[in-house]
């Protein structure tokens, strides 16, 4: 269900062009190994961000703001028409006064 894509403009989303799709862990399934992929944190360390360390491609993290879920990066997701989504702006540079937009 692609209904609440969210396109944030914090630095790091930007330069990744990360599309997010929040699930619950039973609707996520890793195509590769687990061990295929890299985990980076930075700052609370809280969020998890997990890479491919041979292309660097971001598919997927557990984020801040929901870690009890896990958020898919739509970019890697086979057979999506990105032209057909509804694509939520999120205001990811100034995270701490919108975090809540999240929840909602």
């Amino acid at each position: 269900n692609l209904e609440k894509v969210i396109d944030c403009n914090c630095s790091m989303c930007m330069k990744k062009g990360f599309l997010h799709l929040i699930v619950e862990p039973e609707q996520f399934r890793l195509l590769s190994q687990p061990t295929a992929v890299t985990l980076y944190q930075f700052n609370t360390k809280t969020a998890k961000h997990y890479f491919c360390p041979v292309c660097g491609i971001h598919s997927y993290y557990i984020p801040r703001s929901h870690p009890d879920k896990i958020d898919v990066n739509v970019r890697c997701l086979e057979g999506v028409d990105l032209q057909g989504l509804t694509i939520q702006p999120f205001n990811g540079r100034e995270w701490e006064q919108n975090r809540h937009t999240l929840e909602e």
